[in-house]
């Protein structure tokens, strides 16, 4: 299948209407069935203001970013980033166009039918 692969970049702290950003955005994909996604804590990182930010004994609790990924097909990422932008979320993200499958997929797989 033709599709993207979907990455948004938010700060582990970031909230939305009470749940923390990063399981906000899971929950409304999955929700409106996007088949999967996950959420990485970042190790180190640095974004628009150039500080760098580490994962030590030392680092401010939720200065660390946490990548929310998705591989979908054009109309989910269309959708997935119409709620973000109607809810008037402020997030970077990044969209690669991809293609995706599954490999030997068995007969109940919803991609068995694709590339």
């Amino acid at each position: 299948m033709q599709g993207a692969f979907l990455r948004f970049y938010v700060h582990e702290s970031e909230r939305h209407q009470g749940r923390l950003l990063w399981e906000w955005l899971l929950e409304q994909a999955n929700k409106h069935g996007i088949r999967g996604g996950s959420a990485f804590r970042a190790m180190a990182g640095f974004g628009r203001h150039h500080v760098l930010h580490e994962n030590t004994f030392f680092e401010l609790a939720g200065t660390l970013t946490v990548e929310v990924e998705f591989v979908v097909t054009e109309a989910e990422s269309q959708q997935l980033l119409a709620l973000v932008q109607q809810e008037k979320i402020r997030a970077f993200y990044a969209y690669i166009p991809a293609r995706f499958g599954v490999i030997n997929p068995d007969a109940n797989d919803p991609l068995a039918g694709g590339e």
